[in-house]
């Protein structure tokens, strides 16, 4: 049975919900704003968080769309079709409206999908030095972002760690900070350099594949996927796939990808969106349900909020518990 049709007949009460916006300056670079939706009926609440980046697209964020009665997660989803909302703002309504089936019947997501929560493998994403943080945590794996300046040198130094699994070469990101222009020198000397990690987000036109020969089998996707059909799309089947659950928008469109990619043996990871609220416990929750062994970009919020430092939680997370998403 599809994964979506377990949570489908779920039942949500809603009677009213709330919206709680919360901030974090990062440095002198920006400020992280993000929207939690509150969804409350029956003594219970469900939380949900939209991760749009534009901060300013926070400040109008709908306070009064009809969501009050008893709904199934199946028809709640297709009511969420008639207001045409962005993905990631989708996806915090339908995130909550999960939290609040699930609470409301004492469940947990585990529990109704018919999987066991496992701990989660965490990496942690950064452009910063690593050598810090592995004075202190030697184990830790790291997910970078590669940038136009790296050179033979200090590839063969990072790699030299033992501690990269994901490069990230962010070539589908248009006009933001994070753009780095597809390089088939840069890409030819990753590929030879790492040789076991996963090479995410590469171009693959304009004759780049030819600079990732033999790499094939590790190449993954994250900024294309919104669906299944996006993966269909991609000019390859990749054998690994970031999943970040706010880009799909419905619950219903990401179950579908990860069976799709389960029945494909296509590899799996959990990717984060700087998540300041609830949303980060949710993609830790998907994630130890469905890929908990991957390289998952889903460290716990306190390693966003400065650098190396004593105390930080170790990989992998204990494996979950209680009702809820």
């Amino acid at each position: 049975m599809p994964l979506w049709d377990d949570l489908a007949g779920l039942q949500a009460r809603i009677d009213d919900y709330a919206l709680q916006r919360r901030e974090l300056q990062v440095g002198d670079r920006f400020t992280r704003v993000t929207t939690t939706v509150l969804l409350e009926g029956d003594g219970e609440s469900g939380e949900g968080e939209d991760v749009t980046y534009d901060a300013a697209a926070h400040d109008d964020f709908p306070a009064e769309l009809m969501l009050a009665g008893t709904w199934s997660l199946d028809d709640l989803s297709r009511q969420l079709d008639e207001f045409q909302l962005p993905d990631y703002r989708r996806w915090a309504f339908e995130s909550a409206a999960v939290d609040l089936a699930l609470r409301q019947a004492g469940r947990s997501l585990a529990d109704v999908v018919g999987r066991s929560y496992r701990p989660v493998r965490f990496v942690v994403s950064t452009r910063a030095r690593i050598e810090p943080w592995l004075e202190l945590y030697p184990a830790l794996e790291f997910k970078l972002d590669a940038e136009a300046d790296w050179g033979r040198p200090l590839m063969e130094r990072l790699a030299a760690l033992d501690r990269v699994r994901v490069v990230d070469l962010k070539a589908y990101y248009r006009g933001t900070s994070v753009d780095l222009s597809p390089d088939p020198e840069l890409y030819r000397a990753i590929a030879e350099t790492f040789t076991d990690a996963v090479i995410e987000d590469a171009w693959l036109e304009d004759g780049l594949l030819d600079a990732l020969r033999g790499a094939e089998a590790r190449l993954s996707f994250d900024a294309p996927i919104h669906s299944l059909g996006d993966l269909d799309a991609l000019p390859l089947e990749p054998r690994w796939l970031n999943v970040k659950p706010s880009r799909f928008g419905t619950m219903r469109r990401l179950l579908e990808c990860i069976e799709g990619c389960e029945e494909r043996t296509i590899r799996l990871y959990g990717g984060g969106q700087f998540e300041l609220g609830p949303g980060r416990r949710q993609i830790q929750r998907l994630a130890s349900l469905f890929y908990p062994e991957g390289p998952n970009d889903v460290a716990p919020s306190e390693y966003n909020d400065g650098g190396p430092r004593p105390g930080l939680a170790a990989s992998p997370l204990p494996a979950p518990d209680g009702v809820g998403f």
